[in-house]
């Protein structure tokens, strides 16, 4: 329990770091910034390994065979990102590029 607090707060933290670098990514302060990872972490949980999974079976697993099955779950990281995004009334990327430099840099 201790561990996931300890890793929400550091998301939190990197969040807002990546917020304030990148020009297309809105996001209102700390407490939303924990919301948002509280978030991405429940559905990184939930969902990170169908995405991953049908990316890997839309791709062939041609990422996967080649040793590069990490590009896969940056994207699949990324969607989970825009789906926050969706849930979130305070926090916006604009566009898909933002929410894979945020899975990128949060990665």
């Amino acid at each position: 329990m201790l561990n996931w607090l300890i890793h929400i707060i550091i998301d939190a933290a990197v969040l807002l770091i990546a917020a304030k670098m990148l020009p297309k990514v809105e996001l209102k302060g700390w407490k939303t910034a924990i919301l948002v990872a509280v978030i991405i972490g429940i559905l990184s949980f939930l969902l990170s390994w169908i995405l991953t999974a049908v990316l890997n079976i839309a791709t062939l697993g041609i990422f996967y065979f080649l040793g590069l099955g990490f590009i896969t779950r940056i994207i699949a990281y990324a969607i989970i990102i825009e789906i926050a995004d969706k849930l979130s009334s305070d926090f916006k990327t604009h566009g898909f590029m933002p929410s894979l430099w945020l899975a990128i840099i949060i990665a």
